[in-house]
């Protein structure tokens, strides 16, 4: 969140405003290669010059592997391991997914607003959700999907799963027949392309004819009764192949991580090595979207910042 200026920037100043007056030495451009230990306790860092800083306490708060431009490469995963702690295995989290059909890429940058997401196996339901969802040249994103890929990313690596997306979930497909057969009585003269112009975004209305099979220039007062129903289906049942999740690079978080049984949750200070702490994502924490791991992050900080003082 922005302060009242709208300046990012300012958030930053304010940070690097406050640890000057705390006296705070701050290394920019600075590789630090290993966290030292004597005798089970911390004792200080060696940086990659193989310069060593001692000190009393450390808090490893270097994120994921998301968005490694960042700075998040994964380091404080490598300095745990090396300590002794066990990492659960990492994967992209909140990411978008990438889809089999090669129609999806010509509805990138479409946003569809109060759809109903439901994505299933061949025998079980994984997720359902009620929001929006937006195509990408690689397959679907959007809030719906975001929160999705938590949920199901591990089946996704064993199995290839199906989105069904309900274009119309305030409709019955009783109702929604009924509004088709409206909207084609009052375009009765008029090709079928041309005729469905009110129920779907522009950009979709090629894919829909072409997966409907109906001949787009057939006029509608030619539409079987079954060739309706099969559409009215189609919209109720808008089906993708989900076949894997985007990498690290677009993952909003990171899933897996240092294992918090190996925490104490009051102090974030490891069971392992004293007067080390862990705050934010390097820990196996990770939750849906809506400002839930931002809370992690600060409330782990927190009480990091309280253990080491």
């Amino acid at each position: 969140m922005f302060p009242e200026s709208d300046h990012s920037s300012d958030v930053i100043r304010t940070l690097s405003n406050a640890m000057k007056i705390s006296g705070v030495k701050i290394y920019l451009n600075t590789e630090v290669r290993d966290i030292l230990q004597n005798d089970s306790a911390f004792s200080g860092i060696e940086l990659s010059t193989g310069e060593v800083i001692t000190g009393d306490k450390c808090i490893i708060a270097t994120g994921g592997k998301s968005y490694p431009t960042t700075g998040s490469t994964g380091d404080g995963y490598r300095w745990a391991e090396k300590l002794g702690h066990s990492v659960k295995e990492l994967s992209p989290g909140l990411v978008p997914f990438v889809t089999e059909e090669e129609w999806v890429p010509e509805l990138q940058g479409l946003s569809l607003r109060n759809i109903s997401a439901c994505i299933s196996g061949e025998k079980k339901k994984y997720y359902e959700e009620f929001g929006e969802l937006l195509f990408t040249h690689f397959g679907v994103s959007g809030p719906t999907m975001i929160s999705a890929s938590s949920m199901v990313g591990d089946v996704l690596k064993k199995q290839k799963l199906t989105l069904t997306i309900d274009l119309k979930p305030a409709l019955t497909e009783d109702q929604l027949d009924q509004r088709v057969l409206r909207d084609f009585d009052q375009n009765k003269n008029k090709q079928f392309k041309n005729a469905i112009g009110k129920l779907f975004p522009a950009k979709l209305i090629p894919v829909m004819i072409r997966l409907s099979g109906i001949d787009p220039d057939k006029q509608v007062n030619m539409i079987s009764r079954e060739e309706r129903k099969c559409f009215v289906r189609l919209i109720k049942n808008f089906k993708m192949t989900l076949t894997g999740l985007r990498d690290f690079n677009e993952a909003i978080i990171t899933r897996g991580g240092i294992s918090v049984k190996e925490i104490d949750p009051g102090t974030m200070e490891s069971k392992k090595i004293r007067n080390i702490h862990f705050a934010g994502e390097v820990m196996d924490l990770d939750a849906v979207t809506g400002g839930y791991n931002l809370q992690i992050a600060w409330s782990t900080a927190y009480m990091a910042a309280q253990g080491v003082s």
